[in-house]
């Protein structure tokens, strides 16, 4: 007795007319009559009484009624349950950004998507956010928080997320640094300056510095990561541009002053990923509720 000849009958039972069933269920009257004959054959019992007016339940289709509204129910809820189970998503999603970022920018994009998402494992990889891009291309990672540059790859979808404003950073601390800071007349070309790798604050920087000087940078050191130059111009050792944020959450911010230059413009911090990792049903959903917050 399969669900559709248990629903078929019940149907029956309740409007006790084959012509309105086999009409409901889109079946011929024929059709209906063979199933519940069928039905009578597996029981060995006589399920209705019909003649040429009438279709009465017999007491043994009053239980088969009880039994068949039980299955139906449960085959609904069984059904209901797994269609719920396909819906959720599984799998991993693998995410690069600055250390900053992952307290920063990076809780409130998890939260939501956690709770929605509770299968999905979640792997974080921190760095230097001038990575997050070549992170993607060399397909590290399926997401990346980053900078936006100025010659994105078309082969990179970008999803802003924060405007993020840069300013020159300077020591408080007694040093020579902040001595040479305070005469009237800066001599930028003799200024120690610690500088990223590369990306688009080192870009930033450069430009910056050309509009004060034509002398070269007295470059005293290159580091990987925003959360390090900030370190070293905290221990007096020159100065360097930095986004704010990572400047307000270092653990050495009361050692380090800003110099705000509104000739420096903000960069776009966003999302990213290769356009074709939004055919994965994980990264879609991932970028289509960071979109919300």
């Amino acid at each position: 007795m399969d669900i559709r000849s248990l629903t078929l009958f019940a149907h029956l039972a309740n409007s006790l007319h084959f012509g309105k069933t086999a009409a409901a269920y889109h079946v011929s009257p024929s059709t209906l009559s063979r199933s519940i004959q069928r039905i009578e054959a597996q029981l060995g019992a006589q399920l209705l009484i019909r003649d040429n007016r009438s279709v009465l339940l017999t007491a043994e289709g009053k239980k088969l009624l009880a039994y068949a509204d039980q299955q139906i129910e449960q085959f609904a809820a069984l059904k209901q349950s797994l269609d719920e189970s396909q819906q959720q998503l599984s799998g991993s999603l693998n995410i690069y950004c600055s250390v900053t970022a992952s307290y920063s920018y990076l809780p409130p994009l998890l939260e939501r998507f956690r709770q929605a998402h509770p299968n999905i494992d979640i792997n974080l990889d921190t760095g230097d956010a001038a990575d997050g891009i070549d992170q993607i291309k060399n397909q590290s990672v399926d997401l990346a928080i980053a900078a936006r540059p100025d010659d994105l790859a078309s082969s990179i979808h970008f999803q802003t997320i924060a405007s993020v404003p840069l300013a020159i950073t300077i020591p408080t601390i007694n040093c020579a640094v902040k001595k040479a800071l305070q005469v009237d007349d800066i001599d930028w070309g003799s200024m120690p300056i610690i500088l990223p790798e590369h990306g688009v604050a080192r870009k930033r920087f450069e430009q910056w510095f050309r509009q004060k000087t034509s002398a070269r940078p007295n470059v005293y050191a290159q580091v990987s990561g925003q959360e390090a130059l900030v370190s070293m111009v905290a221990l007096g050792f020159g100065i360097g541009l930095s986004p704010i944020v990572v400047v307000e959450n270092s653990p050495v911010k009361d050692r380090v002053g800003l110099l705000p230059d509104t000739s420096i413009p903000a960069f776009d911090l966003g999302l990213c990923c290769f356009k074709k990792k939004l055919d994965d049903p994980v990264v879609a959903e991932f970028m289509a509720m960071a979109s919300m917050v």
